[in-house]
């Protein structure tokens, strides 16, 4: 079904695919003739390459400096990416920005502040020369599919599924720091990433959609980190057998890799795609050159996957549902040995295993939505499965958001809406809100069934801390459809006789003419920017000195930390425009105890500046005056700090980070970064991505000295000496801070990105 290379390989005229070997090495050298196949050579006929040469500014293709073509921003993150920029300086947007809502356009919540927010982003909009979609208009990623997407492009948006590869289009997701850099015209610098092949071939079977091909996928390579923080690169004669949306469909979920990007092949049919969509110039072929060599290789046999579904609580825990039908006492019981592990800190049993009744696995709701799952395709597909039957008057409910107005109305035209609505299914706008617990949240206890893109714990809404479990099974809209049909019963699409229509799209451009606000790029300079209550400036943030003190205020021992549990989604996104007010949800559904520990470190900072003296502080300067008498306690920074073995995986939400920050972080120890993303974040808020190897020496409460970081940082030290502060004296351990641009070091001596561009 899905084979990884254990090394690299030379795709031969797109198609050939062939291991790297010292024998394939001496093949390839004798049929060219003694060409010059040197590696070297051979990774610049990626696409990935090309397009990464066509967007640096460096004029080093070993450390990039990337300026992208467009930029786009939802409703949860773009009043803090534009509160930073107009804090650094910003003037205007150099290139298209986008500002849509769709996290927070429910506005259920919170009073008059998400549409206060909305409000701002139409203003800024005006003054800067920006697009603004309003809310229910479409989800982020649809609306630039459709309006911005172009061949050989780049686009950086500030959420982490920003991926635009089916179209020709590389695209990455990162935290809002790095759009405001963007903002000011500055650069995204990062090294020449690798480049994986996903070579695809054979076509898919009858009732398989690209959820369960791309869960196929993030199954293979998620756990082994095979493509984290690379390229991927899809090629191979099965593409030609899927159509965009398919393709689309695929690509988005890549994000759920770890991987930092992604590019197709183009052809025939996205062309189709652009001039369906008005805008033919914005096509071009992509294709790999002769010889390209990359880094590592997937190969799919698209034929061999059958309906997949990543069960609670990662999209990597995947299962054929066939496999899972057939084994389900014993699946199930890996499932509650997971939640232990993802629920450590909850007092909340978990089981699924009151949801089997009669031999079969019972849910009790399914969702089809967002930017994975909101597809013309995916809908037609599971309104033909569902044609004449109906989902029952039981538990099991189902809900369909159309991605964007276009699609919807398309679907009113032609009758599929009145079909899904005839079997007791409901019809929504669209809304990234199933996605991230803001909207169909099931009962406590429930099992919900998604076509989304994430599956974490308590990303459907549900709150540990309060006495609440519920959870998210990830499958494909057909997959999903078919059980409902089953009324709750899970069910596999392959397994119902299903004529599939494929009725054709035709765009409506006239939805988002009318209605969305599109600058063209002209300033309003005189535009007032509009204010809501809840929109707070960034609290200022001091340099880093000379030297810190470190109260570990958390330790997280889970395989890997998500975003969501560092900064929980949910309807805590209301106050994402306020940095204080969201601050007081950090690790709320992980630590509870963490914010209260983070503020008492910050008073204890604050009271000691105003001159307070504190006895803790007296015993822990006393044991470290014991070896390092020459340095003054005025000249220490004191901050909170937290372990966790693998923080980041998930969100490109900066709050992750920002949160600690404005709460008096200083810094994250970690085993490594799960993303680049989460670790940029830090970065860029002043936060240390300290590196630790092995069994940390310290306990959560225990204070950690850190001389010299300043000049550390400065003189790119590779390991920083720390100590651990013990009544008994200091005990001595070592960290690094991994590779760090220069850039960066002076944004992280500075103490945030704000204080570096003011100078």
């Amino acid at each position: 079904m899905i084979k990884l290379f254990e090394h690299g390989a030379y795709v031969l005229n797109g198609r050939e695919v062939v291991e790297e070997s010292p024998e394939t090495r001496q093949r390839l050298l004798a049929r060219f003739h003694g060409a010059d196949l040197a590696k070297e050579e051979a990774v610049k006929g990626t696409m990935a390459y090309h397009i990464l040469e066509a967007h640096n500014t460096s004029g080093n293709m070993e450390q990039l400096k990337i300026k992208f073509d467009k930029l786009t921003s939802h409703d949860i993150t773009f009043v803090g990416i534009i509160q930073t920029a107009r804090a650094s300086g910003l003037e205007k947007f150099p290139v298209p920005y986008v500002l849509t809502n769709c996290h927070n356009s429910l506005c259920a919540v919170g009073g008059t502040i998400n549409e206060d927010d909305h409000v701002f982003g139409l203003s800024c909009a005006k003054k800067y020369g920006g697009i603004y979609v309003p809310p229910h208009q479409a989800v982020i990623h649809q609306f630039a599919r459709e309006m911005l997407a172009g061949g050989g492009k780049m686009i950086l948006g500030s959420d982490s599924h920003t991926r635009y590869g089916a179209l020709g289009t590389m695209a990455m997701g990162e935290g809002g720091p790095e759009l405001v850099k963007q903002l000011l015209s500055k650069t995204y610098d990062i090294p020449m990433p690798q480049v994986v092949g996903v070579y695809l071939t054979g076509a898919p079977q009858r009732g398989v959609g690209p959820q369960d091909i791309a869960l196929a996928i993030i199954g293979a390579v998620f756990k082994n980190g095979y493509v984290n923080n690379k390229v991927m690169e899809f090629i191979g004669d099965g593409i030609s057998n899927l159509s965009v949306d398919y393709r689309i469909g695929i690509d988005v979920m890549t994000t759920e890799t770890t991987c930092l990007s992604s590019i197709w092949e183009t052809d025939d049919k996205v062309k189709d795609f652009y001039e369906l969509h008005n805008r033919p110039e914005d096509y071009k072929e992509c294709r790999p050159q002769a010889v390209a060599y990359y880094d590592g290789m997937i190969y799919v046999d698209l034929s061999e996957i059958k309906p997949m579904i990543a069960m609670p609580f990662h999209p990597s825990n995947v299962y054929t549902i066939e496999e899972l039908n057939a084994n389900l006492t014993d699946i199930l019981d890996e499932v509650e040995k997971n939640a232990k592990i993802s629920l450590d800190n909850s007092k909340v049993s978990y089981t699924l295993k009151d949801k089997v009744r009669e031999g079969r696995l019972y849910v009790e709701q399914g969702v089809i939505a967002g930017c994975a799952g909101g597809g013309f395709e995916n809908i037609c597909d599971a309104a033909d499965i569902l044609k004449g039957k109906y989902i029952g008057a039981d538990e099991f409910s189902l809900s369909v958001y159309p991605a964007s107005q276009p699609i919807f109305m398309e679907l009113v035209k032609n009758g599929r809406v009145a079909d899904l609505m005839a079997t007791g299914a409901t019809i929504r706008t669209a809304f990234c809100g199933p996605c991230f617990g803001a909207g169909d949240v099931p009962a406590n206890r429930g099992l919900s069934i998604r076509h989304t893109t994430r599956n974490f714990p308590n990303r459907e809404g549900s709150k540990v801390t309060s006495g609440q479990i519920a959870s998210v099974a990830l499958m494909d809209a057909r997959s999903i459809a078919a059980t409902a049909a089953n009324q709750g019963y899970l069910t596999a699409a392959t397994d119902m006789d299903t004529e599939f229509t494929k009725p054709a799209y035709h765009f409506d451009a006239s939805i988002y003419e009318n209605r969305v606000y599109n600058s063209n790029g002209r300033l309003n300079p005189e535009e007032e920017i509009k204010f809501g209550p809840n929109i707070v400036d960034w609290p200022s943030m001091i340099e880093l000195k000379d030297n810190i003190l470190l109260k570990v205020v958390s330790v997280i021992h889970d395989p890997v930390t998500t975003t969501d549990e560092l900064i929980p989604s949910g309807e805590t996104s209301s106050y994402r425009s306020n940095p204080l007010g969201l601050a007081e949800f950090t690790l709320s559904r992980k630590d509870p105890a963490y914010v209260g520990r983070a503020k008492e470190v910050r008073a204890l900072e604050e009271n000691r500046r105003n001159g307070a003296e504190n006895k803790e502080l007296s015993d822990v300067f006393t044991v470290i005056s014991r070896e390092f008498s020459q340095i003054e306690e005025k000249e220490v920074e004191i901050g909170s700090a937290i372990y966790a073995v693998k923080p980041g995986d998930g969100s490109a939400r900066e709050q992750a980070a920002s949160c600690q920050r404005v709460l008096g972080g200083l810094a994250n120890i970690a085993s490594e970064y799960a993303t680049k993303r989460y670790r940029s974040n830090l970065i860029n808020w002043g936060m240390l991505p300290f590196l630790l190897k092995g069994r940390e020496p310290f306990e959560n409460g225990d204070y950690i000295f850190v001389p010299e970081i300043r000049k550390a940082v400065a003189e790119k030290a590779e390991d920083i000496t720390a100590y651990v502060v013990k009544p008994e004296g200091l005990k001595e351990f070592s960290m690094k801070l991994g590779n760090l641009t220069e850039d960066e070091r002076t944004i992280i001596q500075k103490g945030c990105l704000i204080n570096y561009y003011k100078g």
